[in-house]
């Protein structure tokens, strides 16, 4: 198989994978406000925080680079070509536009209710990589069906 071949395919899969991450990153993050953790919390917890973390910054490095990190130079920038480039800066954009507006959601909620640090900068990171991830999904999905 060609790099140019392997570009494609990487990219296609991309583009199917990166909405799926997105949604299981939201799911995910149900079973951190259904099991909240309270003060002294068990190892168990911080591994469930560490791994989320750990979650987190994969996902954002993937939306970064694009992914395909042990494939070679050239395939990684065939598939970071005009198009893509074009398409994480949107997504950058909505994700921060997402960020924000959770921000203000957040601040107008805590005038009622007292919300925990931990639990905003879960709903933050969330809906900010979430949007961005869902963003660059679907406009690389529309990009391969027009190209």
């Amino acid at each position: 198989m060609t790099d140019i071949e392997t570009a494609d395919r990487l990219t296609r899969r991309r583009a199917r994978m990166f909405p799926v991450l997105a949604l299981m990153f939201i799911i995910q993050q149900a079973s951190f406000f259904i099991g909240r953790i309270e003060e002294g919390a068990r190892t168990v917890d911080h591994v469930k925080i560490s791994a989320w973390l750990v979650l987190s910054i994969a996902l954002l490095l993937a939306l970064t680079t694009g992914g395909s990190w042990f494939k070679s130079a050239k395939v990684r920038e065939l598939m970071n070509d005009e198009v893509t480039r074009a398409n994480r800066t949107e997504a950058f954009r909505v994700g921060f536009l997402g960020t924000m507006t959770a921000a203000i959601g957040l601040y107008f909620v805590s005038m009622f209710e007292a919300v925990d640090g931990r639990e905003a900068i879960h709903i933050l990171m969330t809906i900010g990589i979430a949007a961005a991830l869902l963003r660059f999904g679907f406009l690389e999905r529309r990009a391969l069906r027009d190209g």
